[in-house]
């Protein structure tokens, strides 16, 4: 068992069920999971060890919470979060989803009108039975109605966004990999393409025996049910709903699945022709010939590329997008490698930033950096604070500045929220004395495609702006993205010389794909960041990296790639610029 992150999913269960439960997210209870949450998270101890007095010397710990915490290590389960799921299942969950109904909305409708699903409140909204509730009225319902337009338009409620899946899937494959007699283990399909969704995770094991390997599967703490189980494959259902496929294969057919079962579908399918026209079948076993049988290739997927005359393709790039014939002709596009810096990331100055200064510039230098920009909230976002607060700040970094010497350039840098209508935290001048400035929109996420754009468009304008950050605000799965004529956004970030972020954080990942394609020949200037609220989240700025590897993206734009002269220049030019003026 993976304690820590056991008791992790135990607690953000417990949180969020609770919160149902008590209609109120600042709830004693719900606030007090939260918290140990946290302090859990930080601790580097084996917590499978501890005792119930143990665990309440950890701040944040009360006896109550350390005594689920043994029931979890000891039994699998705890009572208290059993009886919670089966009162408020999935189906009231999703509900959540909605932007605009909270915990408090959601437990009156459940009371008055029988709400329990997605279905449950479509109806009620077409029959105007919403309208009719205290405290709704017309306007709610209109309000509804359209939250749903834009959650439908992010897909299938049911696909399981990748901040939930890659997490899971990390941990199956560790877990697997504990198991005697695994030579392999990984996740594939179209989370191993990247995907920001999926309906499935496909989790691919080599091992002597299948026995073993099903029995630690079906055992692990995620599992809800067991929906098939057979020689070589098993599936699972998890408590959140995702649906988690493992195969186990001989050591030798290895890269034959991974090929099979990564994808995409057209992807293969033109693989499959290509090997027909050289009387080869190519199948989840290995690459043969049609007649006699006999393997060409199938313990790795290099091999079969190979055999098949082309370059090996990376993961992220099997989406039928071209990637076959420039791999043929060597011409795939070059990976994003080499990043040296990151400017967006938050310390514990943020309300939600959960790393002092030194663990950042610490983790940091580890990583190899050579520029890095703070960039904790401006006072226009709940997380933010006020100018006296910044300049001590400021004062902090100055001196860490000497210290670090030429090993790594700090920047100052704040991130500044746009307003309904452009307008920016502060006045110009106190803008322009940060080191670097983004600028990002947390709020009015219910404005027309016109405002937005225009509000968006205005803060590319202001002269202290150098990169617009996570530009549709999205969160997958969750919040849809704020409507945005995108052209208009290229076109206004070419004109001011404004980057676009590419945000690692995965509930973000954003921009999206689709908008890098879109925006991958205009001459933009991307780049990459973690978004860090957490000195160990700095890595997440590989997330932003095959986001963009996925669209195609020119490293070349790519700011967080260049040498620290040519970093240090782009990243103060335009703030620097409106200073001297």
């Amino acid at each position: 068992m993976d304690s820590k992150q056991d008791i992790l999913d135990m607690l953000k269960d417990l949180a969020e069920l609770t919160m149902l439960e008590e209609g109120d997210p600042q709830s004693f209870r719900v606030r007090a999971y939260e918290s140990a949450a946290q302090n859990i998270a930080a601790q580097a101890n084996d917590l499978g060890t501890l005792s119930v007095k143990e665990l309440t010397k950890i701040e944040g710990i009360g006896k109550s919470t350390a005594e689920k915490i043994r029931e979890l290590l000891e039994t699998g389960k705890v009572g208290k979060l059993e009886a919670l799921r089966e009162k408020h299942p999935r189906s009231v969950v999703a509900l959540l989803k909605i932007q605009g109904l909270g915990p408090k909305a959601l437990k009156k409708l459940r009371a008055e009108l029988g709400i329990a699903s997605m279905d449950d409140f479509r109806k009620a909204l077409a029959d105007h039975k919403v309208r009719d509730l205290k405290g709704f009225g017309a306007k709610s319902e209109e309000k509804f109605i359209e939250a749903l337009k834009r959650l439908d338009a992010q897909g299938p409620l049911e696909r399981a966004p990748i901040s939930v899946a890659l997490p899971l899937a990390k941990r199956i494959v560790t877990r697997m990999l504990e198991i005697p007699g695994v030579s392999h283990a990984s996740y594939a399909g179209s989370l191993r393409r990247f995907s920001e969704t999926v309906g499935d995770i496909d989790i691919i094991v080599a091992a002597e025996s299948a026995a073993p390997v099903m029995e630690g599967f079906v055992a692990m703490g995620v599992v809800e049910s067991v929906l098939a189980r057979g020689e070589g494959k098993t599936s699972i259902l998890t408590h959140r709903g995702t649906q988690v496929d493992l195969r186990v294969v001989a050591h030798h057919q290895l890269g034959a699945a991974m090929l099979y079962f990564t994808g995409s579908k057209g992807h293969n399918i033109k693989l499959r022709m290509r090997a027909l026209t050289k009387g080869w079948t190519l199948n989840e076993y290995a690459l043969s010939e049609v007649e006699g049988g006999k393997v060409i290739a199938s313990e790795t997927e290099e091999k079969i590329y190979d055999a098949l005359g082309l370059a090996w393709i990376p993961p992220v790039l099997r989406e039928d997008q071209g990637e076959i014939e420039a791999a043929e002709k060597r011409s795939l596009p070059r990976p994003i490698s080499g990043i040296f810096g990151d400017f967006h990331v938050h310390t514990t100055v943020s309300g939600d930033g959960r790393s002092t200064l030194e663990d950042v510039v610490l983790q940091a230098k580890a990583r190899g950096y050579t520029v890095m920009a703070i960039t904790d909230h401006a006072e226009g976002t709940l997380s933010g604070v006020g100018r006296e607060t910044f300049l001590d700040q400021r004062a902090k970094i100055a001196a860490m500045k000497k210290e670090l010497g030429d090993s790594l350039a700090l920047l100052h840098g704040v991130e500044l929220n746009i307003g309904a209508h452009g307008e920016l935290d502060y006045d110009p001048e106190f803008r322009a004395s940060f080191d670097f400035c983004l600028a990002s929109v947390h709020d009015h996420f219910e404005l027309d495609r016109a405002a937005q754009t225009k509000r968006v468009v205005t803060a590319m304008q202001d002269p202290s702006v150098t990169m617009i950050g996570h530009l549709s605000a999205r969160m997958i799965g969750g919040r849809p993205p704020i409507d945005l004529d995108l052209d208009a956004i290229f076109e206004a970030a070419e004109k001011t010389n404004t980057a676009l972020e590419v945000n690692g954080a995965l509930p973000r990942l954003d921009l999206s794909v689709e908008a890098l394609r879109r925006a991958r020949d205009r001459k933009i200037t991307f780049v990459l960041t973690s978004d860090a609220h957490h000195a160990t989240e700095l890595e997440r700025v590989e997330n932003a990296a095959k986001n963009a590897e996925r669209a195609w993206i020119d490293p070349a734009k790519v700011a967080s790639t260049w040498d620290k002269k040519k970093l240090l220049k782009w990243a103060t030019a335009k703030n620097g610029a409106s200073r001297k003026g």
